[in-house]
């Protein structure tokens, strides 16, 4: 940072690779150029921030975003001089991922531009941190991997398990290409640093491990809740993403551009390059105040002590009130243990937000654990949702859902939404499904899952 201008100009960091740490993971980084704007560029699984300057028409798309605004380029973890994840990454971990580069980049206002598998943890952190994030770009991302009835662009299980194959068997050897880039097809330049470059990425397993990962991306839930402004860009042909799904984030998150261009190539390098570039540099550029957030994506976690009033007349007022303050010490020390936000503490019940879904479970089943040690017994529910913020907390539909699960669930239950469950997809949890059921006060029906403990 300069100290005649600190606030419009921070000079650039040496260009050497840096590492951000989330957790025990470090998230490799670099910062090119200077700023304000910021601009954060998150490629998915082809990336490795040293090697892409390799490639000259790489290098070049690169520089041009550094132009324009001081560009932050991210290796996601599990590809490129990120660490190797130790087991399937969660949307929400990615996002904190892409937080905790922002604050080791000394970057509190940035355009988020997500590329392809990047696209998914972009879209989350924007709903998630709208204070934060000037403005979001998707390039030949989407909103859910998997097909389903009324998403038809995406892939289907007999797709990805021989995708998976393949990749398992020819990966490091160009086995990309000709759906990333079947313009570059025969340039034999490109396909000697293609080859390498699926190596530098990662090894053959990792990289099927990422890609089975992102294969149950599923955001849909989350792009009604974006605010910032929004730049969809897909071209009309690419050979590796369907332009359906282009269309449906346009006009699934509210006040989106979309712009369809010319060409076949899934690269963002590859082809016509300005095209896209000058459409970035107009989005990114453009004067806009940043934004007062009024509504955000969150999760909600109430709970509360099952059978309290039987309790209480078999103990008696006082050891009652001894035994809420314990609970209530239990409680808070949890939702500060997995970074939630403790909202209120209604009698014998307690209301918290988190920034991601898996969190929130966390924190759900370490207090239900740790208060039968009180000889108490709490149900809990989640849901993630949009959320009005409010002096004090948060109100809106989601945090009343959210409330009405946690009503519902049985004696040690933890009750989920199918929007948490969806969220949380890769993480190991396993649920059984209660069926749609009516919930007082909330319109339409709601299909919930209860988490089944190990």
């Amino acid at each position: 940072m300069t100290s005649a201008h600190p606030n419009k100009v921070r000079r650039v960091m040496e260009n050497a690779t840096r590492y951000a740490k989330n957790g025990e993971v470090h998230i490799a980084y670099q910062v090119h150029g200077v700023g304000p704007p910021d601009l954060v560029y998150i490629p998915g699984l082809l990336s490795h921030v040293e090697f892409v300057w390799e490639e000259p028409s790489h290098a070049r798309f690169l520089r041009r975003l550094s132009s324009m605004a001081r560009l932050i380029l991210i290796d996601m973890r599990g590809v490129g001089l990120s660490d190797r994840a130790h087991e399937i990454p969660l949307l929400e971990e990615q996002m904190e991922d892409i937080t905790g580069v922002l604050e080791m980049a000394g970057s509190e206002h940035a355009t988020i531009f997500g590329v392809s598998q990047g696209g998914p943890a972009a879209m989350l952190y924007a709903a998630t941190y709208p204070a934060r994030t000037a403005g979001l770009i998707l390039y030949a991302s989407y909103a859910s991997a998997p097909s389903h009835d009324d998403y038809p662009w995406g892939r289907s299980p007999q797709w990805t398990d021989e995708y998976l194959s393949q990749a398992d068997q020819t990966w490091g050897r160009g086995f990309h290409l000709p759906q990333m880039a079947p313009g570059m097809v025969g340039d034999q330049a490109f396909e000697s640093w293609w080859s390498r470059f699926e190596r530098y990425v990662s090894a053959p397993g990792n990289a099927v491990a990422f890609i089975r990962s992102h294969s149950q991306d599923d955001v849909r839930t989350v792009l009604p809740t974006i605010s910032v402004p929004t730049l969809v860009l897909q071209r009309r042909d690419d050979a590796y993403r369907d332009s359906g799904h282009g269309r449906f984030l346009a006009e699934h998150i509210p006040g989106a551009k979309y712009v369809e261009l010319a060409g076949h190539d899934h690269l963002p390098y590859v082809g016509d390059q300005d095209a896209i570039l000058s459409e970035v540099e107009g989005f990114v550029t453009g004067h806009r105040p940043p934004p007062t957030p009024e509504r955000v994506l969150g999760t909600v976690l109430f709970t509360d002590i099952v059978g309290s009033t039987a309790r209480l007349a078999k103990v008696g007022d006082r050891r009652w009130s001894e035994l809420l303050q314990l609970h209530h010490s239990v409680v808070r020390q949890q939702i500060e243990r997995f970074r939630g936000k403790e909202v209120d503490f209604a009698g014998d019940g307690s209301f918290a937000t988190f920034d991601g879904p898996a969190r929130a479970i966390r924190c759900a089943l370490a207090t239900r654990d740790a208060l039968r040690s009180l000889g108490l017994e709490v149900r809990a529910g989640v849901h993630t949702g949009e959320m009005e913020l409010i002096e004090g907390g948060v109100a809106g539909i989601a945090v009343h859902i959210g409330a009405r699960v946690a009503a519902v669930a049985a004696p040690g239950e933890v009750l989920v939404t199918r929007t948490v469950k969806d969220l949380v997809t890769g993480s190991g949890y396993q649920f059984a499904d209660r069926g749609t059921q009516v919930l007082k006060g909330i319109p339409d029906t709601w299909q919930l899952f209860a988490l089944v403990d190990d």
